[in-house]
């Protein structure tokens, strides 16, 4: 187990004139806060404070500029460098991420401007440091300290993340075992690989989960809309909290699960369908569709993908094109009678009927291979 620190990267996607003046008097009021507390020598917090309480500036920016100005007085930092090229300084409670993957862009988030106002904002993160945003998100990595600052009119965000990741197995992509991983309906997920032999083994479904969270699902709709005929918003909002808490355990404990069933694989990769593939191409009917739009699927996607990359277990993507409709063992396409059920179409292919996600999970599986 090795801890890693990360610098995150995150840009700000076009802040209308409102929000940029926003931010612009943050920096301002930072550097002055900044430029002050510097010449007046603070070499410790309780002196930094004195100065920098005054300035309309969030506790989170104060806090950190109490912590940073004693270190460039300590080191006979030359005052003529504080000039526009410090960045503003948040502690690691100050942001807060959103995630919004149904969304062109997936990310937002919230910068404290002053004790009383923050801004809320999309953001473009780096596709190279996914897994560390999601776990971040997740509360499995630590946050530490964050950077805003202005280059050539766009405005950044620099994020500190710290966590724990198991060294990544040394097996080729040839020695893997790949695991289809199926986050559907009828089941939460569905697991599943092949033999050396090609045989389908050892299928795992989480299909009870499913359906509590199908049932906490509904029972949140239907709370949540009665409350608000009756103009009890703040009673709906914080009756919907409590259930999207148990939503979340059921997430956290199936996703564990998962990850626990591929480390009790010979070298496994797990196999995901590839998120930004489906959302950049939304023809593949309206099954899929549902399952991209729906929130459940793209957290239980980024919670394994963190927790399989903490345990060091590779996880890939593969094109979902027609996993759910082909059938794994001829190939041809079938149909779900039921739900939970695929039928192939082919009358001289041996499956006939087939469990759905079992089937899918296969298929993912093969798309991987292939």
């Amino acid at each position: 187990m090795t801890e890693l620190t990360k610098t995150l990267e995150l840009k700000l996607v076009d802040p209308n004139v409102h929000k940029r003046q926003k931010l612009r008097e943050t920096r301002d009021a930072y550097q002055q806060a900044l430029q002050a507390a510097f010449a007046a020598g603070c070499d410790t917090q309780s002196a930094a404070n004195d100065v920098v309480v005054e300035y309309d500036l969030s506790g989170y920016a104060k806090n950190a500029l109490k912590k940073y100005v004693p270190q460039l007085c300590g080191n006979s930092y030359d005052a003529d460098k504080l000039h526009d090229d410090h960045p503003v300084r948040f502690t690691n409670e100050g942001l807060q991420l959103d995630h919004q993957p149904q969304n062109a862009i997936e990310w937002y988030v919230k910068i404290p401007h002053h004790e009383d106002y923050h801004l809320w904002i999309p953001a473009r993160a780096n596709p190279e440091q996914r897994e560390w945003l999601e776990s971040l998100y997740a509360d499995d990595a630590e946050m530490g300290e964050s950077r805003l600052f202005e280059r050539d009119g766009t405005w950044y965000l620099h994020v500190t993340a710290t966590r724990a990741v198991e060294d990544q197995s040394t097996a080729s992509a040839d020695e893997r075992t790949p695991i289809g991983v199926d986050i559907g309906e009828a089941s939460l997920v569905t697991v599943c690989h092949r033999d050396e032999r090609g045989s389908p083994v050892r299928p795992q479904l989480w299909a009870d989960d499913g359906k509590a969270v199908r049932r906490l699902r509904k029972t949140y709709f239907t709370a949540k809309r009665r409350l608000q005929q009756r103009g009890s918003e703040r009673i709906a909002e914080s009756y919907g909290d409590a259930l999207w808490d148990q939503i979340d355990d059921v997430f956290h404990r199936v996703t564990r699960e998962v990850v626990k069933y591929a480390k009790s694989v010979e070298n496994p990769v797990l196999v995901l369908e590839d998120l930004t593939y489906i959302r950049e191409n939304m023809d593949y009917g309206e099954y899929m569709n549902r399952r991209l739009h729906g929130w459940g699927f793209a957290k239980l996607h980024a919670q394994i993908r963190y927790k399989a990359a903490e345990k060091g277990i590779p996880v890939e993507t593969v094109n979902p094109r027609n996993t759910s409709k082909a059938c794994h063992a001829c190939g041809e396409h079938g149909y779900r009678p039921r739900q939970a059920t695929f039928r192939c179409s082919n009358d001289g292919c041996w499956v006939g009927e087939y469990q759905a996600d079992v089937n899918g999970a296969i298929n993912i599986t093969d798309r991987y291979r292939s």
